[in-house]
């Protein structure tokens, strides 16, 4: 089977990549290949509160991958969550619309990504967003990602907000507008109370007869002849078959997984490759590297009582009615992502932007809800927006099939640790300030009068991602980056990566609506070449 364009990943990048592709060239074919099923139908997908069920668990739409043993985490393994199937991880996630701070696009343009500071990147944000406030010079209303104002507010998120300005923090209800800094209520999103996804928002709304959609289907490497990508060879159905590019080879499966397929094609530190049996196409030392992701602490507090909407086993009997509001009119608890208030803080006053995110949840959250308990609390997380900690994803076989080995190298450099303690007493005098005090409760792990040392050693105890890996597929104009400017694989042609792990530094805010504008500005080069590849020819034929 041929096909001009073969997008690997149905994610974030990937199915905005796709929808443009397909709309802007009608006669070009394009596959958009999935190793998970489809989500259109998925009950738990689209009901937004389910995130407390696809997250915790390893599901046919959850990798559920964990990494190495962390010496920075105690030796203990740490969890990670990734989307399977289409929509990627945005199927799976708290649907947080966030977009990070301007400063880290112009850091990234001065880290060597020409055409990539914020207000290169800022007209791609406003191309793909929907936002139900309507349109101003930095949103954008007419975009497929609906980004919506949640339609539940639960009253002990309100609280928190409340908390959070009597400790001293500025109310922000636009985190995406002038100004990052400050506490309030996310945007998600969400449509009519229902997940969107990014194959709800790019592909399920609007099929295209160009673009050919196959889930269910493993990609085990990029076919090449000679260095240039020719196609991919995929596992569906008990048999493996080929399918052939005419144009281009895009990979949008994610920090994890686009470097597992460039490495099991041949592209990657050579000494590795041969390790384990990959024959060298090119050898690519910083493919794998450079792993980023935020690691975060979550101080978890059970009370006697919560307001009635509070999230926990105890309330599951009063869900009925909640289930019958929300699938006739998208309303209700279950509407709630749970992660429905936050905020963007600065550690210290001289900063020049926030360096700590917090997320609020109405329940007790421990260890990804995958630790239950029984009765009332809330838990509030407070991460590291641009840790030092660098780590790896290397290969455990060659086979794409396998797992790959993820080392995050968590709190390996002892400043992301310094700060998590910092975002740990700032949360503390959150959870003190009157508007929350008023419950009283006791922490499950943490004590109020625990020294600086009972609280380090509790945090090695129990950190964790919050779910934001990038960067092992480096963007950079140096010889050594992965990719160029332009997403082309180096050292190969007719490949790119379109996904998280472009990154050259992780953004301070969730990675979803960053990953979606990586996928509109890819739809933008990959028309710029074939316009050049059309003029190219006509000047043969002349």
């Amino acid at each position: 089977m041929q096909y001009d364009y073969i997008i690997v990943g149905a994610g974030s990048g990937g199915c905005a990549l796709a929808s443009r592709l397909a709309d802007s060239y009608p006669d070009a074919s394009i596959a958009l290949i999935e190793a998970g099923p489809h989500t259109a139908r998925n009950l738990f997908v689209n009901m937004p509160v389910g995130v407390a069920v696809l997250v915790p668990h390893r599901l046919k739409t959850n990798y559920g991958y964990e990494t190495t043993p962390q010496p920075g985490l105690g030796g203990r393994r740490g969890y990670q969550p990734r989307g399977r199937g289409f929509g990627g991880s945005s199927a799976i996630n708290a649907m947080v619309y966030t977009r990070g701070h301007p400063l880290d696009y112009d850091d990234w343009a001065r880290m060597g990504c020409d055409g990539w500071s914020w207000q290169d990147v800022l007209p791609y944000f406003r191309r793909a967003e929907g936002n139900e406030r309507g349109a101003d010079a930095l949103h954008g209303a007419d975009g497929p990602l609906t980004v919506s104002d949640l339609r539940f507010r639960n009253p002990f998120s309100e609280r928190f907000v409340r908390a959070a300005v009597e400790a001293g923090f500025r109310p922000n209800d636009d985190f995406n507008g002038p100004e990052q800094e400050g506490v309030g209520f996310y945007q998600v999103t969400q449509r009519d109370g229902r997940r969107c996804s990014v194959a709800r928002a790019y592909v399920y709304d609007r099929p295209r007869a160009n673009l050919h959609t196959i889930a269910d289907a493993t990609v085990l490497r990029v076919t090449f002849d000679g260095k240039r990508a020719s196609g991919v060879e995929v596992a569906r159905g008990g048999r493996i078959e080929v399918l052939e590019a005419r144009a281009e080879v895009v990979l949008a499966a994610g920090a994890f997984n686009s470097p597992q397929l460039l490495m099991c094609s041949g592209v990657g530190p050579a000494a590795h490759l041969q390790s384990v049996g990959v024959p060298v196409v090119h050898d690519a030392p910083d493919v794998g590297q450079n792993l980023i992701d935020h690691v975060d602490f979550t101080i978890n507090k059970r009370t006697r009582s919560i307001e009635p909407t509070g999230f926990s086993l105890r309330g599951i009997a009063r869900m009925a009615p909640q289930f019958v509001d929300f699938m006739r009119h998208g309303r209700g608890m279950l509407s709630s992502n749970v992660a429905e208030a936050g905020g963007f803080i600065r550690s210290r006053p001289t900063l020049d932007r926030p360096d700590l995110q917090l997320h609020f949840c109405a329940a007790l959250v421990d260890d990804h809800n995958r630790h239950m308990h029984w009765g009332h609390g809330y838990s509030l997380h407070a991460c590291v927006l641009r840790p030092h900690s660098r780590g790896s994803v290397t290969l455990a076989d060659r086979d794409a099939r396998v797992a790959p080995v993820i080392d995050p190298r968590f709190l390996s450099d002892s400043r992301d640790l310094d700060l998590l303690v910092e975002g740990a007493r700032i949360s503390r005098r959150i959870l003190d300030a009157p508007s929350l005090a008023i419950f009283g409760g006791t922490e499950l792990y943490t004590h109020p009068g625990h020294g600086e040392a009972e609280l380090r050693a509790t945090i090695i105890e129990h950190a964790d991602t919050i779910y934001h890996p990038v960067g092992t597929c480096r963007m950079g104009g140096d010889a050594r980056s992965v990719v160029d400017t332009q997403l082309r694989v180096r050292g190969v042609t007719g490949l790119r990566v379109v996904d998280a792990s472009v990154m050259p530094a992780l953004i301070g805010g969730n990675t979803n609506a960053p990953t979606v504008m990586i996928g509109e500005r890819a739809a933008g080069f990959i028309a710029a070449a074939r316009r050049g590849s059309h003029m190219a020819a006509a000047a043969t034929v002349a």
